[in-house]
């Protein structure tokens, strides 16, 4: 399945429940689940030969990509723009405009967002929608 197909798969679900939702939304959804879920592998973080790295918020919620090279102690630090507070932001302005309840999840073994007529509660999002990528 394509892009525009799973864009169209996932509006015709969300209508099916209930609520009009355009293709524009219907992507804007789909783009951020994958924001936030690459941003949920990165806070993870990962390696290769040479260094590990991942994703960091300093106290103030500041994000920084934090590198550890391998052959030395020298930690280093590089502020990051913050994309998981944009993609929710868009989301919740959605969700908002259409009535609907969002979930974020940030496991990255699985969907980032989940959306729903009904609120949707953290410890079972499995009835809501997944914004799949």
């Amino acid at each position: 399945m394509n892009a525009r197909q799973a864009t169209y798969d996932l509006a015709r679900t969300i209508q099916d429940r209930g609520t009009m939702i355009g293709f524009d939304d219907a992507q804007a959804l789909r783009r951020a689940e994958s924001t936030l879920h690459h941003w949920a592998e990165g806070e993870c973080g990962d390696s290769n030969a040479y260094a590990s790295f991942g994703i960091e918020r300093d106290d103030d919620g500041t994000p920084y990509r934090v590198v550890f090279p391998h052959t030395a102690n020298a930690r280093r630090r590089t502020r990051i723009p913050d994309r998981e507070r944009g993609a929710l932001r868009r989301v919740a302005e959605i969700c908002e405009r259409l009535g609907l309840h969002y979930y974020h999840q940030g496991d990255p073994r699985g969907c980032a967002l989940y959306v729903d007529t009904a609120p949707i509660p953290s410890n079972d999002y499995t009835r809501a929608i997944a914004c799949r990528r």
